[in-house]
């Protein structure tokens, strides 16, 4: 089987699963049993597309002109934290993007740092769990390169990313990835969108854009990111804020 026919098999199966998770997801989410099973589901296709999918391939990228005329910016779009606000009045001039946990180099950059990492623009097709797709330009620093930098432990397994945001007034925004996804070539830390500095809609100062997975897994407003070598400790134990509350943790696509 051909790459591109492999690929178009699970994006069809992905695609099909998404439809009938979205329908269901009422009725099984009652379920301790139904929980279980979409686990064990979610396991069967992560490792079926690793099985597949050359773990390297790239997300198809787009012309120019396919670029979406208006970028739907879904979830939070200003946060209210203060300190947030306060860094966003300046310009981002005093933000610091930490990077610690299980590094041998804990570090704090600035937006200039971060822009003199080694960097990647691609025009990307963004694909919502609620069903939509819009089409962007984005240029970051590769995630890769950056890790590298600090210098991972040998016992760290994921990368989570801790934002400003706070979709329920209680709780900021958190997600993670593996190491695989961490080092994929398209795996960025979006500081522009469409060739001008990332606005606040869409996740300034940064934003995570990791192109094999679904929007909820694209962290915005990104202030921490932290080496960990499993979840246990982090909020509900399930890796990111929607997968603490039911949905798939391996989003991928």
């Amino acid at each position: 089987m051909s790459s591109l026919h492999r690929r178009g098999w699970l994006q069809g199966l992905g695609a099909s699963l998404s439809g009938l998770w979205l329908a269901a997801c009422d009725r099984i989410s009652t379920s301790d049993r139904g929980m279980a099973v979409l686990d064990s589901a979610e396991q069967l296709t992560r490792r079926a597309q690793r099985l597949l999918v050359d773990r390297r391939a790239l997300a198809q990228e787009f012309s120019p002109s396919l670029i979406s005329k208006r970028f739907r910016p879904n979830g939070s779009t200003d946060p209210d934290d203060p300190a947030y606000r306060a860094h966003a009045a300046a310009g981002f001039a005093d933000w610091k993007l930490v990077v610690d946990g299980l590094v041998e180099r804990p570090m704090a950059l600035s937006l200039a740092e971060l822009r003199a990492l080694p960097a990647r623009s691609q025009i990307t097709r963004h694909d919502c769990v609620e069903g939509w797709s819009d089409i962007a330009k984005w240029t970051g620093a590769r995630l890769g390169p950056l890790l590298d930098r600090a210098g991972l432990k040998s016992d760290a397994r994921y990368i989570v990313f801790h934002c400003a945001d706070s979709l329920d007034g209680v709780v900021n925004y958190y997600e993670s990835i593996d190491l695989i996804d961490a080092y994929h070539p398209q795996t960025l830390l979006a500081y522009e969108m469409n060739d001008a500095p990332l606005p606040v809609a869409y996740g300034a100062p940064i934003r995570l854009r990791v192109e094999r997975q679904l929007g909820y897994k694209h962290a915005k407003y990104v202030m921490r990111l932290e080496a960990v070598s499993d979840f246990s400790k982090i909020q509900g134990g399930q890796g990111g804020y929607w997968p603490d509350r039911g949905y798939e943790w391996y989003a991928g696509i």
